[in-house]
């Protein structure tokens, strides 16, 4: 695989997608019944083969900066314990990242959590674009297809977002073992929150380790806030999922958790901020 060259010129030359491209999504159990759809919006570590490793090791791909490690396996055998729809997003964050506003700086990092990285430097905007239009833009509509599915069924569909955190960040301990990241709608985040706390006597963050209110993730409020769906953005630390048996359990432990929403607080009825 070619690695990324260094000059400006070719990091904005033209990249024809290879066959054995990334695809810029993959959808899980397109026909779930249950009233949720999941969403991984950084699901892979994956890279276009003419942009190499954009300038960055192994190492440093394998690391959180490039995907969230443990997110994908946890979407998927959660979609199959709920019998819910998935959508993954198919390229890494550094890529382009399916989770930000194309105008928003970290859109395209040029550096992640202190790493710098190089074949994302002085990209110019028909190079941004390009990216945008080969990733970021087929995975939101491949995710509002799966929406308007559920709706053609007479479901409005419960958004369900997730991601993972590392559990270091600039040298401190992070002690939630989850995080339920929400905005102005409390219809899943409250009663999630209060029962993972009451029911597996866990450390659930309030908008912890990182807050949905400013700014919302974009999925959120492009797929969730925009069009009144129930929504919320699920943080599981990393070392917790970083195996099939942590995926596994945790998977398990959501799925029951939902279920319980969705059978005693009726989510789907209720207005935003009907609490």
């Amino acid at each position: 695989m070619p690695d990324v060259l260094e000059s400006a010129s070719n990091r904005n030359a033209p990249a024809a997608a290879a066959p054995d491209d990334p695809p810029p999504y993959e959808i899980v159990n397109p026909d779930g019944t249950a009233p949720f759809v999941l969403t991984c919006d950084h699901a892979s570590r994956a890279l276009p083969a003419a942009y190499g490793t954009l300038g960055l090791d192994e190492a440093a791909l394998r690391r959180h900066i490039a995907w969230d490690i443990g997110a994908a396996d946890v979407t998927r055998r959660l979609a199959a314990l709920l019998d819910a729809p998935a959508v993954l997003a198919g390229v890494s964050r550094l890529f382009i990242d399916c989770n930000r506003p194309l105008d928003d700086p970290t859109s395209i990092c040029e550096s992640s959590d202190g790493v710098t990285v190089p074949g994302n430097r002085g990209l110019d905007a028909t190079e941004r674009a390009r990216r945008a239009a080969r990733y970021f833009h087929p995975y939101h509509d491949a995710v509002d297809t799966v929406i308007s599915r559920a709706r053609s069924r007479g479901v409005a569909p419960a958004l369900i977002a997730v991601h993972s955190f590392t559990p270091i960040m600039n040298g401190v301990e992070r002690p939630w073992h989850i995080g339920v990241l929400w905005d102005h709608d409390p219809r899943i985040a409250v009663p999630l929150m209060a029962w993972l706390r009451a029911d597996h006597g866990l450390t659930v963050g309030d908008n912890q380790p990182y807050s949905a209110k400013d700014p919302p993730g974009y999925g959120m409020a492009r797929h969730g806030a925009a069009v009144g769906l129930p929504h919320v953005l699920l943080e599981i630390r990393q070392d917790l999922i970083d195996t099939h048996h942590g995926a596994e359990s945790w998977a398990n432990l959501l799925a029951a958790t939902l279920r319980r929403v969705a059978d005693e607080t009726a989510p789907f009825s209720d207005e935003p901020g009907g609490r």
